[in-house]
């Protein structure tokens, strides 16, 4: 009885352990869903069935979920599901199922999906297993075999720029494309047809073999369109050259709605900028941001400053298709995130005058509201057109002046009258005694600009009006330079502008301190060390009429209008008192701005002229300056430089007055 107790117990210990060591369906759909979650797709295929391997390759079946997952750029691929809790007994003809919830990132947005994976029993030469039954609907359950998944970016509009009135200023569309008809060109002769190429060529700045090179490709049919350039909508100039009535029949016009085109073309040039394509370095340091190597990019101006704002978000869209290339199901779709549009303080007006009194000149301006700070043009030159770069054309952008600084000449003696006024070192009425051309204190030596009286009594309208260097360094002297360095913080000297677009610094010294007489004495006529840029040097005058504050400076129309950089940087006494002597500047026959007189313009301004030289005995360029504004109105004042201007500020004056008189 005994032997035969032993015997059932070794029995069932036997059949225990062998229950134990059989393949489990749980185990082998664990596997293969933790090899799917890691991308592991090969070892993904070897747990698949026997049948299901006959339906597809290993090579294809790691390239066809490699190619899907890439192509709709998946990430965080994961996936939940429950397995039995209480031990479950198969037999070999059982096909369990389990369900798996599976979700992941795409191109289009999240896709989440269900499915569930149906095992079978197989047994093998050395060992038996559970495999796994698939087929395409595995990868998505709507998929069948022969269809495939797509995604594609959903591409944003750019944002536009618009002036203050609404008028464009960047904006998408306005772009022909020029192309020629090969049968339209078949009635020429052989000559007429060179012809027609040669003057198209010329007129877009390309080649007759460019041209041959696009006319000769295989798709091409006598009804083609073949493109061979492009031309900007409002550019007549050309547009009428191409439709020249002498010229022989074949060019065609069509609108490009992608492109970007730039309606007050080099009037804005540096202000606007102008996009391209990508390069490879920019691709490589903007990766991380999305952009792509079919992407363009603000290269300059505005559209480089406002880039992240302008460009937009891409959106994506991932579906299945049959085979036929039908859309089945859309699995993920997130809509484009169309760029800001903005509407700046520019106005066009001003833009184009300005740029067409420095056409042909180098030099900067800047135009600004004096009363709310609004700027009203920004201008450099020589200038380039942004819409024959974009357009391909051997086109060279310039360096951009106006975002530069300059010495400001005797342009910058009303700052130093208005600190002097205010520290009570200056009064209107107190005469200086100056006698000769030359003034010499210490080893310092000024020279008085020609034009100033050679001996007289000079008081405050005096200086003003005839630019007298000698009275302002005496003066500036008096003040003392760290008092004056202290002062001059009030008119926004070492701080940036507070503008969207990057100005340079404007600097007093190069140093902290005044370590010389001779150079505290030249600021104070706004040489030595001065570097102000034409924007900077307008704002400093608007404390002459507002009253005493200096406004702050607006480009964007959505930014709150009308606030003061720095508020009673002097007194409204002050303000009167300047502001009438440099009304004089213009007005009285003295004045150093008095010609050309132009009836009917009421302006105030001051002259200046900066010589750029090495040493002291030498000859250097001069740039001219003419800041004034319009004392009506109030609502314009305009900065110009020339540089290298013959006659200094003598060249410019009639040029910033045929501003006003423009706009009036």
């Amino acid at each position: 009885m005994k032997w035969w107790r032993l015997m059932f117990v070794g029995i069932g210990l036997i059949l225990l352990v062998a229950c134990s060591d059989q393949p489990k369906p749980e185990d082998a759909f664990q596997s293969y869903m933790d090899h799917w979650e890691s991308g592991e797709y090969g070892q993904m295929y070897e747990i698949l069935s026997e049948n299901s391997k006959q339906l597809i390759s290993k090579e294809e079946f790691v390239d066809r979920y490699t190619t899907i997952y890439e192509g709709i750029d998946m990430a965080n691929l994961s996936f939940t599901y429950e397995l039995p809790e209480e031990e479950q007994e198969y037999e070999t003809e059982d096909t369990p199922s389990f369900e798996f919830e599976g979700t992941l990132d795409s191109l289009g947005g999240p896709i989440e999906f269900s499915n569930a994976a149906t095992l079978v029993y197989e047994e093998g030469e050395e060992s038996d297993r559970w495999a796994v039954q698939w087929n395409s609907s595995m990868i998505f359950p709507e998929m069948e075999e022969g269809d495939e998944v797509r995604a594609w970016t959903l591409d944003p509009e750019r944002g536009e720029i618009f002036d203050a009135n609404g008028s464009p200023l960047a904006v998408n569309g306005g772009v022909l494309n020029v192309g020629l008809v090969p049968g339209w060109m078949e009635e020429h002769t052989e000559e007429e047809t060179e012809t027609l190429k040669k003057a198209v060529a010329e007129i877009l700045d390309t080649t007759v073999e460019e041209i041959d090179q696009q006319l000769n490709q295989s798709w091409v049919t006598a009804d083609t369109f073949v493109p061979v350039g492009a031309v900007a909508e409002n550019d007549q100039e050309t547009i009428e050259a191409l439709k020249d009535e002498e010229l022989p029949r074949g060019v065609k016009f069509q609108p490009d709605q992608e492109a970007r085109s730039y309606p007050l073309g080099e009037a804005a040039a540096h202000l606007i900028g102008y996009v391209g394509p990508i390069q490879a370095e920019e691709l490589e340091e903007l990766k991380d941001e999305g952009y792509t190597a079919e992407d363009q990019l603000g290269k300059t101006g505005l559209e480089s400053v406002l880039e992240d704002q302008l460009r937009g978000e891409e959106g994506g869209k991932v579906v299945i298709q049959t085979d036929a290339g039908e859309t089945k199901e859309v699995l993920a779709e997130t809509a484009a995130k169309d760029g800001k549009d903005f509407n700046l303080t520019i106005s066009s007006e001003v833009q184009r005058s300005l740029h067409e009194q420095l056409s042909g000149e180098s030099g900067a301006a800047s135009a600004v509201n004096p009363t709310t700070g609004d700027v009203l043009a920004l201008v450099s030159a020589p200038a380039y057109d942004p819409n024959a770069v974009v357009l391909g054309r051997d086109e060279k952008s310039t360096l951009n002046k106006f975002n530069r600084t300059y010495s400001p000449g005797s342009t910058f003696k009303p700052i130093t009258a208005a600190i002097g006024l205010e520290q009570g070192v200056i009064t209107p009425e107190e005469e200086l005694s100056i006698t000769g051309t030359t003034y010499e204190q210490n080893g310092y030596t000024v020279t008085r600009v020609p034009g100033a009286a050679e001996d007289e009594q000079v008081n405050l309208r005096d200086a003003l009006v005839r630019s007298d260097n000698i009275y302002f360094a005496r003066k500036i002297l008096e003040i003392g330079g760290e008092t004056f360095l202290q002062e001059a913080r009030e008119f926004g000297f070492g701080e940036g502008l507070p503008l969207t677009f990057p100005i340079e610094n404007s600097q007093l010294l190069n140093g902290d301190t005044f370590e010389r007489d001779a150079l505290l004495g030249d600021t104070g006529f706004g040489q030595g060390e001065i570097q102000m840029s034409s924007l900077h040097l307008a704002l400093t005058y608007t404390p002459f009429v507002t009253g005493g504050d200096l406004m702050k400076p607006r480009l964007v129309s959505s930014e709150d209008e009308g606030q003061v950089w720095h508020e009673n940087v002097m007194s409204e006494d002050t303000a009167s008192i300047i502001r009438e002597d440099l009304n004089a500047v213009v007005e009285d026959p003295a004045g150093t701005a008095h010609e050309p007189v132009m009836e009917g313009l009421s302006l105030a301004g001051k002259t200046g002229t900066a010589e750029l030289k090495q040493s002291q005995n030498e000859d250097g360029q001069e740039n001219g300056w003419f800041i004034a504004w319009d004392t009506e109105s109030q609502d314009l004042m305009v900065s110009m430089m020339i540089e290298d201007a013959e006659g200094g500020s003598h060249y410019v004056v009639p040029k910033v007055k045929n501003v006003f008189q423009a706009l009036r």
